[in-house]
């Protein structure tokens, strides 16, 4: 595989500090290039939440340098993959929580973790940020850990007024503020031409689906560059929306 991408982050229009990182590497294999894509968004509610997804970016940037090429020349496989995500977000959540109660604050980040290997993406999921894949339509790939998200499950609120509850930020749990954390994991055959996206939710609160694939599209997203001016102007758009949140996206097209 190879891989096109982007990244962008913009403060937003309201907040004094962006408490969003986002990471993005590659590294040449026998199988291929490999690509890993991290975003974190750090509890805008929360203080110091930009230590708490920066910590964690450092963390997935150390164990892609350190630890990643050993598990490549063992046979590097699904459930490696998973082993390794899982074990960085229950270490560092003890560690960012531990940091917390030393300091006296309350500080969190949601995550969401994609590797790119051997024709298969992996993805690791806490809290709300999405990852989105584009082929012949969109589809999200991940589910929020929300409030929500568990209301609409259970029958008790239908999408329509998920968007506009009160309760739409409330997370079930994050990276540094849960006692508990339980990742949702998922995988999947990559095709030629597939773009996928990364976001926090401060990206697509105020865009529709419909309105990203429109722009996200394979015929779209044709070079780095047409791919950096989109998440600029879904950025810009959201903020004359007047999203409020801090607003990070990554985007990888696969060919």
């Amino acid at each position: 595989m190879k891989f096109m991408m982007s990244v962008y982050t913009d403060i937003g229009i309201k907040k004094k500090t962006n408490q969003d990182s986002a990471l993005l590497l590659e590294a040449e294999t026998e199988k291929g290039q490999m690509l890993l894509a991290v975003l974190c968004d750090g509890m805008g509610g929360l203080a110091k939440g930009e230590v708490a997804s920066a910590a964690l970016i450092q963390e997935f940037k150390r164990w892609f340098n350190e630890e990643l090429p050993s598990l490549v020349y063992q046979g590097l496989d699904r459930q490696a993959i998973f082993d390794a995500f899982g074990n960085i977000a229950f270490d560092m959540n003890a560690r960012i929580g531990t940091y917390g109660m030393n300091v006296g604050v309350s500080l969190g980040t949601t995550v969401v973790a994609m590797l790119f290997f051997d024709g298969w993406y992996y993805i690791m999921n806490v809290g709300d940020s999405r990852a989105y894949r584009m082929s012949d339509n969109i589809c999200q790939l991940t589910k929020d850990q929300t409030f929500i998200q568990r209301e609409i499950d259970m029958g008790r609120m239908t999408p329509e007024q998920a968007r506009v509850s009160s309760q739409r930020n409330v997370l079930l749990q994050c990276i540094g503020a849960s006692e508990m954390i339980k990742p949702d994991f998922y995988c999947g055959k990559v095709s030629e031409g597939d773009c996928f996206l990364l976001c926090c939710d401060g990206f697509r609160h105020e865009i529709t689906p419909e309105e990203f694939y429109a722009r996200m599209n394979p015929l779209a997203l044709k070079n780095e560059n047409i791919m950096y001016d989109t998440l600029v102007y879904f950025t810009e758009l959201n903020k004359s929306r007047h999203e409020t949140d801090n607003i990070t996206a990554v985007l990888v097209r696969v060919d």
